[in-house]
C-alpha cells in the first residue's frame, strides 16, 4: 500500500495541480483543457466503443511487433555475443542501421509494404530488435571465461551450453533490454498509425488534432502513456517471478 501512495502521489499532485491552473485560467482551458474535461472525453470514447477498438488494434499491432522483434533479435544477439564468425559478419550490418530513428523509416516502409498491417509490424519489429540485440550481445559477451570452461567440462553440446548457461547469464540485460524495447514499441505504434491507419491510439491522436478536440487528445495520449507504464511494471513483475533469481541481479 505504501508503495502505491509512493507511485500515485506525485501523480495526483500534477493533476490536481494542472486542474487548477486550467480552471483559474493560468493557463488556457482551450489549449490546455484540465483532467476532468479529458476523463469527461475518455468516458465519452469508451461509451460509443471508439476506445477500445483503437486499444484492441494498437495493442494488437504492438504485440505483434513485439514479439517479431524480440524473437529475431534475441538469438542473433546471443550469437553474435558467443561466435567470432557471426559477429564478425552480422555486427557491422547491425551498426549500420542501429543510428537510424525507427521513425525515419516509415516513410519507406510504407513504400515497401503500402499502408497496410505489414507495414506497421515492420517499423514496430524494426525498432525493438535493436535495443533486444544489443543487450542481449552484450550480455552474451561479458559472461566469465570460467563458467563456460566449467560448462564445457560436463558437456559438449554448444546448445546445451547456450541454453543452460549462456541464455541464463545474459538474462539480466536482456531483461532491460526488453523493457527498453516496451517504450521504443509504444512510440512506434503511435507513429505507425500516423498514415494509413483507420483505427488505433496513434489513429484517434491524430483524427482529434485535425477536429481540435484537445480533450479527446490528451485522452488518447494518457490511455498511451498509462498503457506504456502498466506494460513495464507488469513486465518488470512478472520477469522476477518467472527467474525469480534476478531480483539480486537489478532493480525493478
Amino acid at each position: 500500500m505504501t508503495k502505491v501512495l509512493r507511485v500515485s502521489l506525485p501523480v495526483l499532485i500534477f493533476l490536481v495541480a494542472w486542474e487548477a491552473a486550467s480552471r483559474m485560467g493560468v493557463v488556457n482551458s482551450a489549449l490546455f483543457p484540465p483532467p476532468t474535461r479529458a476523463l469527461s472525453a475518455l468516458v465519452e470514447m469508451g461509451r460509443s466503443g471508439e476506445l477500445w477498438r483503437d486499444m484492441k488494434a494498437s495493442y494488437g499491432r504492438l504485440l505483434l511487433g513485439m514479439v517479431c522483434g524480440v524473437v529475431i533479435g534475441t538469438p542473433i544477439g546471443l550469437m553474435t555475443g558467443r561466435i567470432h564468425a557471426v559477429a564478425d559478419v552480422l555486427v557491422p550490418l547491425i551498426q549500420i542501421f542501429r543510428p537510424l530513428p525507427p521513425v525515419a523509416i516509415v516513410p519507406l516502409v510504407i513504400v515497401w509494404f503500402g499502408i497496410g498491417e505489414s507495414a506497421k509490424v515492420f517499423s514496430i519489429a524494426f525498432a525493438v530488435f535493436f535495443p533486444i540485440w544489443l543487450n542481449t550481445h552484450l550480455g552474451a559477451q561479458q559472461i566469465s571465461a570460467k563458467f563456460l570452461w566449467s560448462a564445457s567440462t560436463l558437456t559438449h553440446s554448444r546448445w546445451r551450453i547456450f541454453r543452460s548457461v549462456i541464455f541464463p547469464a545474459s538474462l539480466p540485460l536482456i531483461t532491460a533490454g526488453l523493457r527498453g524495447a516496451i517504450a521504443v514499441a509504444f512510440v512506434m505504434v503511435f507513429v505507425s498509425e500516423l498514415a494509413g491507419a483507420s483505427e488505433g491510439i496513434g489513429y484517434e491522436i491524430a483524427a482529434t488534432h485535425l477536429a481540435y478536440r484537445i480533450d479527446k487528445m490528451i485522452a488518447a495520449l494518457a490511455v498511451l502513456g498509462a498503457s506504456g507504464a502498466l506494460a513495464d511494471a507488469l513486465f518488470a513483475a512478472s520477469i522476477t517471478r518467472i527467474f525469480p533469481w534476478l531480483r539480486f541481479s537489478h532493480s525493478k
